[in-house]
Parts: C-alpha cells; sequence; structure tokens
C-alpha cells in the first residue's frame, strides 16, 4: 500500500511538472504573437509599447484556457513518453503495477484540472476578456454602431452623417422587435423626436414599423397611428442574432442566466447551450486527451524517434480540432442536437482510447 501510494505521488508529481514546463512554454509563445498582433492594431495610435503588453496579458489566458485541452494531450505524451524511454513504466510493471494503474492516476489528475478550470479559472479569464475589450475598444476609431442585450431590453445605437439614433425594444420574436422605440438626435445630440412603434419587421436593413406614432422633442405629437413607416438601419436579423459573437467573456456561473435572458428577449440560445454543454463536459474533454496520449505511447511500440510522437501529436491536435469544430457547427444549425454535438466526439475518443488501453494493458 505505501509503495503504491509513492509510485502514485511520483506519477501525480511528474506530471504537474511536464503541465507546467508546456503551459509555461505555451503562454510565452502566445503572448509574444498577441503582442505582435496589437502593436499591428496600435500601428497608427502612439501608444508605445505598455498598452499591447498589458492587452496581450489580458487577452491571453482565454486563449491559453481553450487551448488547454491540446496542452493536455503533449502533456501527457511527454509524460508517458518520458517513464516508457527511461524504462521506469517496465519497472513499474515489475513491481505488480499493470499500464492501467499508471495511467489511473494523470487521469484523475485531469478531471481534477477540468474542474478548476471551469470553476475557477474560466470566471477570471472571461473578466480579463471583458477588460480587454473596454481597453482596445476605447481605441478604435469607428464606434458609430452598438449593440446589446440587457434586463431592460435591447438596444442600439447607430450613427450616420446626419442623425443619431437610440433605439430600444422589449423583445425579438422571429424577424420583428417588439415594442420599438426610436430616439433620434442630431449631430450635435441635441434630441430631436422618438418614434414607437408596435413592432419592426428587421429582415432587412430597411425595417418596417406598424403602427407608428412621431413624438416630437417638447412632448408634441407630430403624427399618429401611421400604419407602415421605413427606417433605414445598420441593423438586420441576421446582426442582432450575433451579438453574443465572442462568448468567452461569459463566465462559467454566468452561463445560466444569460441564456435566460437570452429566452426572455426571443434569442436564439444555441450558441449559448454550446457553450454550457462544453463546459460541461470540459474536464472530460482533458481526461479524453490524457488516455489518447497513453495509447500513443504505451499502447504503440516505436523506435527511439521522438519525431513519431511529435508527428502524431499535431495530426491528432488537427484532427480532434475540426471534428470537434464540425461537431459543434452542427448542433449550432440544429442538425444536431446539442448534447450529442458537444459530446460526441469525447465518446468517439472514449472508445477508441478503451480499445488503446485495454491492449496497453496486456503487454
Amino acid at each position: 500500500m505505501i509503495r503504491t501510494f509513492i509510485i502514485n505521488k511520483y506519477l501525480a508529481t511528474e506530471l504537474i511538472k511536464v503541465i507546467i514546463n508546456m503551459s509555461l512554454i505555451f503562454f510565452c509563445l502566445g503572448v509574444l504573437m498577441n503582442v505582435f498582433e496589437e502593436i499591428n492594431f496600435f500601428k497608427d495610435i502612439d501608444v508605445g509599447l505598455y498598452i499591447p503588453i498589458a492587452l496581450s496579458l489580458l487577452y491571453v489566458p482565454s486563449l491559453f484556457y481553450n487551448m488547454f485541452p491540446f496542452i493536455i494531450l503533449l502533456s501527457g505524451l511527454w509524460f508517458f513518453l518520458k517513464i516508457k524511454k527511461t524504462d521506469e513504466a517496465t519497472v513499474i510493471n515489475v513491481f505488480g503495477m499493470s499500464n492501467f494503474s499508471i495511467i489511473l492516476i494523470p487521469s484523475i489528475l485531469s478531471i481534477i484540472l477540468g474542474i478548476f478550470f471551469i470553476t475557477s479559472i474560466n470566471p477570471i479569464t472571461s473578466l480579463l476578456v471583458k477588460k480587454y475589450e473596454t481597453i482596445k475598444g476605447s481605441y478604435e476609431r469607428d464606434k458609430d454602431y452598438l449593440a446589446a442585450i440587457t434586463i431592460n431590453g435591447i438596444w442600439i445605437k447607430e450613427k450616420n452623417l446626419e442623425i443619431n439614433n437610440i433605439i430600444r425594444s422589449s423583445s425579438l420574436e422571429g424577424n420583428k422587435l417588439i415594442n420599438v422605440t426610436i430616439y433620434e438626435f442630431d449631430q450635435n445630440n441635441n434630441f430631436t423626436r422618438r418614434i414607437e412603434a408596435e413592432s419592426a419587421n428587421i429582415s432587412s436593413t430597411k425595417w418596417a414599423l406598424k403602427n407608428v406614432r412621431i413624438i416630437s422633442n417638447d412632448g408634441k405629437i407630430l403624427s399618429e397611428n401611421l400604419k407602415n413607416y421605413s427606417h433605414i438601419s445598420m441593423y438586420d436579423v441576421i446582426k442582432i442574432n450575433s451579438l453574443y459573437s465572442n462568448l468567452d467573456t461569459i463566465s462559467f456561473w454566468s452561463i445560466a442566466n444569460e441564456i435566460k435572458l437570452l429566452e426572455e428577449r426571443g434569442y436564439s440560445t444555441r450558441e449559448m447551450e454550446s457553450k454550457l454543454q462544453r463546459s460541461y463536459a470540459f474536464p472530460f474533454f482533458l481526461l479524453s486527451m490524457i488516455l489518447l496520449s497513453s495509447v500513443f505511447t504505451l499502447g504503440v511500440r516505436f523506435k527511439e524517434n521522438n519525431w513519431t510522437y511529435v508527428f502524431i501529436a499535431i495530426v491528432a491536435s488537427v484532427l480532434i480540432y475540426f471534428f470537434n469544430d464540425f461537431s459543434a457547427v452542427l448542433g449550432k444549425t440544429g442538425k444536431l442536437p446539442m448534447e450529442i454535438a458537444v459530446w460526441m466526439p469525447i465518446a468517439i475518443i472514449f472508445i477508441f482510447s478503451a480499445v488503446g488501453i485495454i491492449h496497453a494493458n496486456q503487454k
């Protein structure tokens, strides 16, 4: 029992060291690459190096979080390859522990890391991304258009050469905004008039308003009971439905509330449901990466050529990434139920790994 505990502690310690080293490599590479991207963004703005570096440090943790499953895959390959090349795996087998026992501790550790990342790291990275977008957004030269969903309804800001508009709606039903109010301002931001409508068909950028009433800036009714009225906007239903394009700003603990808010406003929740399912699946995704890495090392006998394992890692990462992304698209477009779309790639990896582990355990 004591001997098994010591071996398991050693395996856990060595894997943690490998994960930390691999994480530092990826984090530094991510910061370096993103700094150049931010410098390119600020090339016409005199901000020095501080802002690009600061923005990179805010953004890269989110990128690191999204890449962590593949970091685990590479770390697993490195770890299992190390104990295999140094004959530590053979020594452990001599002490009566099977290959399955060697895989067990890294598997448990991957699940613990997955739960920790989802419940603790994800809320931090979402806050950092929000800060990143706020700071970078303040340097955007074109901030004339803005849309947001809040507990008070749907808000849209528009600006053109003649007037500025602030639009509010209570909800979205299909292609229609319900209970629409358009506040018009001149170029000096002086309020000019208010347009109220029962609904607005936004299937195109030329909105068709129904049952319209126009009120001046001093509260006088200029027109009312207008059955048809047109409003040219920068937004249509497609753009409105893509307001939550950056889901990295949504914390795991906020997803349920965001889904409820979107449902109340009449928006599609498939993107948010996909994020929720991915969050639930994250620990098991890490587990599947560990199992896959064990199959590629303990379950396969190559000659002493590390490049073989590097090639395997690259090919596996690319295939998993595209398969996972393709499956997610099927879920978001309604071709597959969201749960199946998210969990299917993980289930397939588990099945493949199970066969490989059984083979490796017999060696």
